[in-house]
């Protein structure tokens, strides 16, 4: 799970910025060695960013990265 806390710390250092988005939080995972993309894409399969907000992200230890819509943070999640 620390793969997932270290991504969530990233991201929501930027999300505290009024230009946030999920553009935004996508490119930054994209710099973050740990984010498995194929189990990413398969996890947000139903991903809409008008209703979701921003996607989370599955890392290569199977923790996973999460956006909470109702704080507009993300938080690590165990694998599972």
């Amino acid at each position: 799970m620390t793969q997932a806390q270290g991504l969530a710390r990233e991201l929501n250092a930027l999300a505290g910025s009024s230009q946030f988005s999920n553009s935004k939080a996508r490119a930054a995972a994209r710099g973050h060695a740990d984010v498995d993309w194929p189990r990413t894409k398969a996890h947000n399969g139903d991903f809409n960013a008008e209703v979701d907000g921003c996607e989370s992200f599955v890392m290569r230890d199977g923790s996973r990265c999460e956006w909470v819509s109702g704080t507009y943070r993300y938080v690590a999640r165990p694998a599972g």
